[in-house]
């Protein structure tokens, strides 16, 4: 009784630790899924301050390339950096909507520091194309670009800087997550291999057991037959001997006094004589529907 109800439990419970390390397969799935967007959030907005840092630098090269030589061909890359700094920061303040407020910060005084060095550069390059070439290098001299580029790039180090503490964050976050999965799902296995083997040797034991108590029944039914084979074997050695006796009897009443006897008599015995031969057909038949159901048991 004790085995069948833990096997009644058991099946359930096995059930539950498969759904269980189900729910523990997705839901590890779904953290390594949310670690590699934030991770690629990160390498995206990495990726767009170097773009703003290349666009600053390629449009402060070609400032000064034409300033020395006014050879148009050196604003090209000043050109190129200008129409591409726009798209950058775009993509810059989308990946920082969701960061924190001092990020989205730098970002915006980042911003604000380019569209002035992009005016102290265009006030140059315009004054150099005007032809008032001293009063062009007069502008660099102040340092007023120099101080707009050396606070930009402190702002994108900075920029640079919360993005690799994240990515070191994100790292151990990953880490971590891929050592409580790997721990949990070693336990829920175990769990589950172990509740599997027990089941496994409950559900042998119960066919053991049935195989013995069904064993078990066949004998007792076995002997049962035979008993009753037996039984039916007396009765009706019994019986035909009694209806012998009767159907002999009448015989001899017939025989010996059947001159004597009236002849409602004379009917009377010849009707006990055909009853019992009647009886003997009717155990003959019960005897051989007996003797052939005992057969076909044994087959």
């Amino acid at each position: 009784m004790f085995r069948k109800a833990a096997l009644q439990i058991g099946v359930p419970a096995l059930l539950a630790f498969m759904a269980w390390n189900a729910y523990l397969a997705v839901n590890h799935l779904k953290q390594m899924q949310k670690i590699a967007a934030l991770t690629l959030e990160s390498s995206t907005i990495q990726a767009d301050i170097s773009g703003v840092l290349k666009d600053l630098t390629d449009m402060e090269t070609g400032q000064r390339g034409y300033l020395l030589t006014e050879n148009p061909s050196y604003l090209q890359p000043y050109t190129d950096a200008k129409g591409r700094i726009g798209t950058d920061f775009a993509g810059l303040r989308v990946g920082l909507v969701h960061r924190a407020e001092r990020e989205r910060s730098l970002e915006s005084q980042l911003e604000s520091l380019a569209n002035s060095k992009q005016a102290e550069m265009e006030r140059s390059i315009s004054l150099r194309q005007q032809g008032y070439r001293h009063r062009a290098f007069m502008l660099v001299d102040s340092n007023e670009g120099m101080e707009y580029m050396d606070r930009a790039r402190g702002l994108l180090t900075s920029l640079s800087a919360e993005q690799t503490s994240s990515f070191a964050r994100l790292n151990g976050e990953r880490n971590a997550s891929l050592s409580k999965a790997l721990t949990e799902t070693i336990v829920a296995n175990c769990c589950l291999l172990v509740l599997t083997t027990c089941l496994f040797g409950l559900i042998r034991y119960r066919g053991q057991v049935l195989q013995q108590e069904a064993a078990q029944s066949r004998e007792e039914l076995a002997v049962r037959d035979l008993q009753l084979e037996k039984l039916t074997s007396a009765l009706s050695n019994q019986a035909r001997s009694k209806t012998c006796a009767i159907e002999e009897n009448a015989r001899l009443l017939l025989q010996n006094y059947g001159g004597f006897l009236p002849r409602q008599g004379h009917e009377y015995a010849e009707q006990i004589r055909e009853a019992s031969a009647q009886m003997e057909r009717l155990r003959q038949d019960l005897v051989g529907s007996s003797g052939s159901h005992s057969d076909a048991k044994a087959a």
